[in-house]
């Protein structure tokens, strides 16, 4: 008996391409390097950033715009009809590679995608840059140091976001 032929199909598979960000919504904040605050805010946003291999300005730029509007701030009502810059909120921007850690495979997590940490760090200051550009009051971890980040959730209201939105 002849076995029939298996014909694969390949799906592209979009690995790169990723800024990522962890909003969370807060009432305080704060990241602390070697017993020494770094970065403090009350109301706002804590952001965790993760920047992939082949991110770009763009990412950034798409990020940056999307922390500063997206509408998860409770109006009078109650609804999450206000944004970071209708409430006045600060942002306290972490660096996190860790975000980007791959765990399909085997038991410890895999960091291939993260990006070049030169590159990472310029991008990382770039959506600080452009935040505080539009009038946001940033304040930030250490690029690269071992940070203890606090902070009182409000809510709790967490988002995950992503560049590759952007492309779709």
């Amino acid at each position: 008996m002849e076995v029939p032929k298996v014909r694969q199909v390949f799906r592209p598979v979009l690995l790169g391409l990723l800024m990522k960000a962890v909003l969370q919504r807060v009432t305080s904040a704060s990241v602390t390097v070697s017993g020494t605050v770094v970065g403090k805010i009350e109301r706002g946003l804590l952001v965790l950033l993760g920047v992939e291999k082949g991110d770009d300005e763009h990412d950034g730029g798409y990020l940056a715009e999307k922390i500063r509007t997206l509408r998860i701030f409770s109006d009078d009502q109650g609804k999450m009809n206000r944004s970071l810059a209708d409430v006045g909120g600060a942002v306290l921007l972490v660096s996190q590679f860790t975000l980007l850690g791959r765990t399909t495979k085997g038991r410890r997590p895999s960091f291939e995608e993260a990006a070049h940490p030169d590159e990472a760090k310029r991008l990382y200051e770039q959506v600080a840059a452009e935040l505080r550009v539009q009038g946001t009051s940033v304040e930030t971890g250490v690029f690269a140091a071992h940070m203890q980040v606090a902070l009182v959730n409000d809510g709790p209201v967490t988002f995950v976001l992503n560049s590759r939105e952007a492309r779709a």
